[in-house]
């Protein structure tokens, strides 16, 4: 059975701005060609499957019994909006462009939990299970991924992958959807290699402006 949690809600003020790029119409996410910067707010789109990175205060009725992660198609839920964020010991100031190669933590706005996977087995797929995990943005270290695109710095019209620090897994999408209660959500998990099945791109979100000292930093908002 899946079970739901009690997480803990985001601020009103942060509430009103993703609420305000939900509407149609919204102009906060439209912005031009540049790099993603470590504190913008962000949804991740499965380029391969069409689905964005989600989350929901829905716990797996198996494996790990954490929060579980999912894709979904619509482009407008609140549920899929992403923090980056770097490791427990900093290295991603605020508005830095995130480096490829670099380690990030993407943390669940709206329940404060962190994209981690660990050696479960995902239900569906039967591949690594991948949860959100902690309390207020903090976890543990199998809450790393390594962001792996080529060039420089992530560009937000590039496919990157993210490979976990911990297993080494890729975070994937294969296709599998769930029931009830989570209808026609995909199973998001860990595969051991690279595939087009783990590319994803940056969509709706907030883009913090590059610190005009950092390499390859530009103004757009």
């Amino acid at each position: 059975m899946w079970s739901a949690g009690r997480g803990r809600a985001a601020g009103p003020a942060l509430l009103g701005v993703l609420l305000a790029l939900s509407l149609p119409g919204g102009r906060a996410a439209k912005t031009d060609v540049g790099l993603v910067t470590c504190g913008s707010v962000l949804k991740l789109l499965n380029t391969q499957h069409r689905v964005r990175l989600h989350s929901h205060d829905i716990k797996y009725g198996s494996g790990s019994g954490q929060q579980s992660v999912t894709g979904v198609e619509a482009s407008d839920d609140a549920n899929s909006y992403w923090r980056i964020r770097g490791g427990t010991e900093g290295g991603c100031p605020r508005g830095s462009p995130v480096r490829c190669g670099q380690a990030v933590r993407l943390t669940h706005v709206l329940t404060g939990k962190n994209l981690h996977t660990h050696h479960f087995r995902s239900p569906l797929s039967g591949n690594q299970e991948v949860s959100a995990f902690g309390e207020d943005g903090e976890g543990d270290d199998l809450d790393l991924w390594t962001v792996r695109c080529s060039g420089q710095h992530w560009e937000r019209e590039a496919a990157v992958r993210f490979q976990h620090v911990g297993t080494s897994v890729f975070l994937s999408v294969t296709g599998e959807q769930y029931g009830s209660p989570i209808r026609g959500q995909h199973e998001v998990h860990g595969m051991a290699s690279a595939s087009a099945h783990n590319k994803w791109k940056a969509m709706e979100g907030i883009f913090i402006k590059p610190s005009p000292d950092a390499p390859g930093g530009h103004d757009e908002l």
